[in-house]
């Protein structure tokens, strides 16, 4: 193929001849060794789609799917209700989301444009407390709250957002971690560095924020800050070059803005939820990645107290009442009054004595209440709801002093006070006795095994759990919410997800794929090489011909597969075992299994400490740009990092292998209640509604497993043009009614195969028909944009071309600058 070069300038210098010449000797020399150069004119006006009525525009010609779905947007929006879409990964859903919805937003009126500061002041005092009542948004028109669950996902959001051609005036916030840029307090965590950005703001003493200072100053002549999209770097840069505060930047820009993007907890967390200024009336919340919604709003409106938590709090309630009393002594200070953190320390040992004289006949069970017996607990402390504000108050107060005292002596450990007032907070949020009885109270015992004071004694736990997610979005839609919106690659099956949520869902979709029915193969591996089924169930895991009948198939899928392979387990107590078995046990008094794998792809675990998954990350990435080897394999597991929100595009996964169901400890005390809790809740439920469609424990236990599957699944196939094997390595997914919950793009393409030899075959076919098909495959503009990946490809325009090197999966992207001329590289894993 030929390739294009435009300058973006008139008549080349001298000296951007000779880099063109040194730029045109490089691509004659990756020509020479096969590498691919590709040419297309890019269009300079954006695609434009009349749906519903509203204007669309999009930066690519939009597949059928994708149109579809933006109907399906509008039409939420435009009758106020809520929706459930589903559409799989790589097929372009969060641009969809974003266009769809501003386009809707733009039919309305103007997005909102800054208004002139000069004669304003900031109405900030020094604490959180809410600043205003009046909430933004435009005035009269909706405001519209984009969430995800990670700050990571917000990035790739704001990215397909500056791809738009909408400009809406938008902030996206974060908390004084990721925003502070002061570096005097910014080494500091949680409550400890709100306190000392609360205390330096006070403009008072020699001691202050110069960032905050210079806030008004810079908002007064940057007017325009929020009308291009910024992301949190982007704001932390304007902090250190410019020097106003991008914490407090975010917290008044907030305030009249078209679009905030947040993570989750601003919106399920009633604590973050009460600050932000935002008129709720009609207003649209749109929830991304939110398959696991459910439980994260179910964690949000419960807790766990562990007796060594208890103890440290009891701990600083004492160091805080001598603290108080020397300083009364010495300094004759008497704001602080050290009784208040006594009697502080009474009601904290005697919660200890309660919960530790509370019977457990069994420790497996542990002790069980309905939710309000938590009222009757704390009532024999004397902690009601009209005695409760003032000991949060004393407990807040204790933690302030605590944290100013290790601001002086230099220590940066956070109060664990702070929990205890959470704790409370919760429970005597307003109106929380009304939802008690989706609670329940439990007291589990547990030997504790840590080296500390605490080893070989019994610990126990205080829990309040609650079963009941729904309660969190009912309070969020009862504030006058126009639309609820959420989206997800892993959504299905629906009518459980509505029914744990509380809230009617009129609007629903199951979106395909954008690729075609031969870039996927599908097959349920029932037996391995030597005919043992392959079953990963309790009674089975640990049966030595099971993972040894697991290990040769994955030694042959290893041989197989080119590239990536991705292996998830169900838990990591398996993946530990079956790879120790697989070290240690020989094959026919030769090699190990692991041996034989390893000498296939090089092989990578995933950590079960969080800390170190960066590092296994970064093994991988290295593994697989090693030209040396033939591929790497990633042993992992489902509902682990590696399952959720990683993209393993191309070459990074030709394939992934599930070898179970990944169903929960069924011994676990909050497993066991959730069960209980909904088998009672569908004998209460309205007689008309049919038995069958309500949800039981048994359908809530089985269909956790299958998200947890189908998430996984959604690591490879990341856009149009991307192929790769799903394989099913467990015979329960022959039943009709676990195939069911596979995810519905995938169902049709299932094939379920009797002997192993077959599935090698068609495995090996099919990776030889797709590798052959691939390099000639050219790529339009949306689907080179679909899919954002470790191994992503970079485009660049010149002038109205643009040029895309493809260089083998293994090589990184990068840029080859030339004055006004740009050579673009990117991976060939992409095409």
């Amino acid at each position: 193929m030929g390739f294009t070069v435009v300058s973006r300038s008139g008549s080349p210098t001298r000296r951007e001849n000779q880099k063109r010449r040194v730029c045109f000797r490089l691509l004659l020399r990756l020509l020479r060794r096969g590498f691919v150069v590709l040419s297309a004119e890019s269009d300079p006006k954006m695609p434009n789609y009349s749906i519903r009525g509203i204007n669309v525009e999009f930066p690519f010609e939009a597949y059928q799917s994708q149109i579809i779905y933006m109907d399906r947007v509008i039409e939420s929006l435009q009758n106020k209700c809520h929706a459930l879409l589903e559409s799989p990964t790589g097929t372009g859903k969060t641009l969809c989301l974003l266009c769809a919805t501003l386009a809707w937003r733009k039919s309305l009126g103007s997005f909102s444009t800054r208004k002139d500061r000069k004669n304003s002041a900031i109405p900030w005092s020094d604490s959180d407390e809410p600043l205003s009542q009046s909430g933004g948004g435009g005035g009269a028109f909706p405001t519209i709250v984009y969430a995800s669950r990670t700050h990571s996902q917000l990035r790739q959001v704001i990215k397909e957002l500056k791809r738009s051609s909408y400009r809406p005036k938008m902030v996206v916030l974060g908390s004084r971690e990721q925003l502070c840029v002061n570096e005097e307090v910014n080494s500091l965590r949680g409550k400890a560095l709100t306190n000392a950005c609360q205390y330096l703001c006070k403009k008072r003493g020699k001691r202050q924020c110069n960032h905050f200072n210079r806030l008004p100053d810079y908002l007064k002549h940057n007017p325009h800050i929020g009308d291009e999209p910024v992301d949190i770097e982007d704001l932390v840069n304007i902090g250190k070059d410019s020097g106003p505060c991008p914490y407090y930047i975010t917290r008044e820009l907030h305030k009249d803005v078209d679009i905030i993007f947040a993570p989750y907890n601003y919106l399920i967390s009633n604590g973050y939820r009460k600050f932000l200024k935002v008129n709720w009336t009609n207003s649209v919340l749109i929830f991304d990645e939110a398959h696991n919604l459910e439980s994260l709003c179910a964690d949000s409106a419960s807790f766990d107290l562990p007796s060594v938590l208890l103890s440290a709090c009891i701990s600083e309630a004492q160091e805080c009442v001598q603290l108080a009393a020397a300083r009364r002594d010495s300094l004759n200070d008497v704001s602080i009054n050290p009784e208040n953190f006594a009697i502080l320390k009474g009601l904290l040992l005697k919660l200890q004595e309660l919960i530790s004289k509370v019977p457990i006949p069994k420790r497996d069970e542990g002790f069980t209440k309905p939710g309000p017996y938590i009222y009757e607990m704390l009532k024999s402390l004397n902690i009601t709801h009209e005695t409760a504000p003032k000991l949060i108050g004393t407990v807040e107060e204790a933690a302030v002093f605590l944290e100013e005292e290790k601001q002086r002596t230099a220590t940066n450990a956070g109060s664990k006070l702070e929990i205890i007032a959470d704790m409370l907070k919760l429970i005597f949020r307003e109106n929380g006795s009304n939802h008690a009885d989706v609670y329940r109270v439990h007291v589990q015992e547990l030997e504790q095994n840590s080296t500390d004071v605490m080893k070989g004694k019994v610990s126990r736990t205080l829990s309040w759990w609650c079963f009941s997610p729904g309660i969190t979005m009912l309070d969020i839609a009862q504030k006058g919410v126009g639309s609820i919106i959420l989206t997800s690659g892993t959504l299905s099956p629906m009518d459980s997800l509505a029914q744990e949520l509380k809230l009617d869902f009129p609007i629903r979709l199951e979106n395909p794929h954008v690729i075609s029915s031969n870039q996927l193969w599908a097959g349920v591996v029932s037996t391995g090489p030597s005919g043992y089924v392959l079953n990963s169930s309790y009674r089975n895991r640990d049966v030595p011909e099971y993972k040894q009948e697991l290990g040769n198939a994955i030694v042959n899928f290893s041989r197989v597969v080119p590239e990536g392979l991705l292996i998830f387990f169900p838990s990591y107590y398996l993946m530990d075992s079956c790879i120790t078995f697989w070290k240690n046990g020989c094959y026919r008094n030769s090699m190990t299994v692991w041996e034989r794998i390893c000498k296939l792809k090089k092989p990578v675990i995933e950590p079960k400490d969080s800390s170190l998954f960066p590092a296994a990350m970064r093994d991988f990435s290295e593994k697989l740009q090693d030209r040396a080897t033939s591929g790497v394999v990633f042993f992992a597991v489902c509902r682990g990092k590696v399952s959720e929100g990683l993209d393993f595009a191309d070459g990074a996964g030709r394939a992934v292998v599930i070898t179970g169901l990944p169903y929960a400890r069924v011994t676990d005390p909050r497993v066991k209640l959730k069960r209980e809790f909904l088998d009672e809740q569908s004998q209460l439920a309205d007689v008309k509604l049919p038995r069958s469609t309500l949800l039981s424990g048994s359908m809530w236990y089985s269909q956790e497993a299958a998200r947890a599957v189908n998430q996984a699944i959604g690591r490879v196939i990341r856009h149009r043009h991307d192929y790769g094997a799903i394989i099913f390595c467990d015979d329960r997914f022959e039943q009709p009614s676990q195939q069911s919950k596979i995810s519905l793009w995938i169902r049709p393409n299932v094939k379920c195969y009797s002997r192993y030899g077959e599935v090698i075959s068609d495995l090996a076919r099919f990776f030889r028909t797709e590798r052959s098909n691939f390099p000639a495959r050219l790529v339009t503009e949306q689907e080179n944009n679909i899919g954002n990946a470790s191994c992503s490809q970079k485009i660049t325009l010149i002038g109205r071309y643009h040029i895309l090197v493809c260089l083998p999966y293994y090589l990184p992207s990068c840029f080859f600058p030339c004055d006004n001329l740009w050579v673009a590289f990117g991976c060939r894993g992409m095409i």
